[in-house]
């Protein structure tokens, strides 16, 4: 099942040349190219939702937190002070995404979560991709997390 299958409608690459073009590779490849952040080998997932304004399919190549078959996603934008777009759109669609790790993307759902089940996903995030916790320290922000699990 191809992405399009999963999401059918417009997509609308990212206006940042490098996440097209890794997006690209990404789902080109099944996986095997364009799998790591640039050239760090700390491996990244697809993201696929639905514009919350727009109506149409955007993709973000994002940081690889899986655990027991879930995956996290992290909203850090690097510390910045606003979400990046891709969390708007979880919150209102949050049954319209879809997520690639490896060859096939999957239909998934996501919730934001809080709590202790943040704070378990935020340890897992920040184990694997350290920086995450210098971000959270760079904004006033509670950075958001949110699980992606698959469609049933």
């Amino acid at each position: 099942m191809t992405t399009s299958e999963i999401l059918p409608g417009e997509y609308v690459p990212s206006p940042s040349k490098f996440v097209r073009d890794q997006v690209e590779q990404y789902e080109r490849s099944g996986g095997r190219e364009a799998n790591t952040l640039m050239d760090t080998g700390m491996p990244v997932v697809i993201l696929t939702t639905r514009g919350r304004s727009s109506g149409k399919v955007r993709k973000s190549a994002l940081m690889r937190v899986e655990h027991d078959g879930e995956y996290a996603v992290i909203g850090s934008q690097g510390g910045a002070p606003s979400d990046p777009a891709w969390v708007g759109n979880l919150r209102a669609a949050p049954d319209e995404v879809a997520l690639q790790d490896g060859p096939e993307p999957f239909a998934a759902r996501a919730r934001e979560v809080e709590g202790e089940e943040r704070r378990l996903w935020w340890e897992r995030a920040v184990a694997a991709y350290p920086p995450y916790a210098d971000y959270q320290e760079k904004t006033d922000r509670l950075i958001p997390v949110f699980v992606i699990s698959r469609a049933s």
